[in-house]
């Protein structure tokens, strides 16, 4: 049995605050075929968990979140962040450091929220999940500079961090431009294997007819978007390739068998740890 959709969170972590409002979180649903059956953003955990469960199907499906989802560590950093910087730190992709005290664990909440509703935390050390239904953390960057479709060889592109050598009142209209990059290199996708069909649904349409805004709030609605869609992308390309074409961080904790506290990160040869 295959799995029949992948769906990508990009899940603001904070979950809680002054704010009239919850950050937005990006989200996004593919088929086998690469078909967008839904995107768009929701707000706060129970309206995500509300939208991943309408947007399952009933067969199998696989959610892959951009958010720390198991966190067992006291203090410091866990060792699947670790070893983002480790094996990727070439192409200039690191990750933050998650503990128990960290104000923002609304991946946490997520994961409990979706085991409430039926769901299964899988740390991908027994390969892909083919059925039932099953979430999993990722990280887009990793995506971006490990999956050579994309071709980011060198380094990460620049659509997020500011990096030293772009002036601070130049960065706005760089920021937008690379991002229009990364859009066109995402278009690409509809001929690999798995494949993502940008134009398959009208609003991840629109990233491919309008450009990027320069405005802080709308780049940001637009930069969720695309996270999540990368996160779709990775869950189908873990489905189909597994091990062969990712690899799983933080695999070797002593945490029981599927709760380790894991990052499943499409990898290039070269950034795999080497084998004894």
């Amino acid at each position: 049995m295959e799995t029949e959709r992948f769906i990508g969170v990009d899940l603001a972590w904070a979950h809680s605050g002054t704010r009239p409002k919850l950050n937005e979180t990006g989200v996004a649903a593919i088929d086998r075929q690469g078909v967008v059956v839904d995107c768009g953003w929701t707000r706060g955990i129970e309206e995500t968990t509300a939208w991943i469960t309408r947007t399952a199907v009933a067969g199998s499906a696989l959610v892959f979140v951009d958010a720390p989802l198991i966190v067992d560590n006291p203090a410091g950093q866990r060792s699947c962040e670790r070893e983002v910087g480790q094996r990727y730190g070439r192409w200039k992709v690191s990750a933050n450091s998650t503990n128990q005290n960290s104000p923002r664990l609304a991946g946490v909440l997520l994961r409990k929220a979706l085991e409430e509703s039926g769901w299964v935390y899988d740390d991908g050390r027994d390969g892909p999940p083919t059925s039932g239904r099953a979430m999993s953390e990722c990280y887009p960057y990793t995506t971006l500079v490990g999956a050579h479709e994309l071709g980011y060889d060198q380094e990460r592109p620049t659509y997020k961090r500011r990096p030293a050598r772009v002036p601070t009142a130049q960065w706005r209209a760089v920021r937008a431009r690379e991002c229009d990059r990364l859009i066109e290199r995402m278009a690409g996708l509809a001929t690999a294997d798995p494949p993502l069909q940008l134009a398959s649904h009208a609003v991840s349409r629109r990233l491919l007819a309008e450009p990027s805004p320069q405005g802080a709030a709308d780049y940001k609605h637009r930069e969720d978007l695309l996270d999540a869609l990368l996160c779709a992308w990775t869950a189908a390309l873990w489905s189909r390739h597994g091990l062969e074409r990712c690899q799983v961080l933080g695999a070797n904790t002593p945490a029981p068998a599927g709760h380790a506290a894991t990052i499943i990160a499409p990898a290039r040869p070269e950034q795999r740890r080497p084998r004894f």
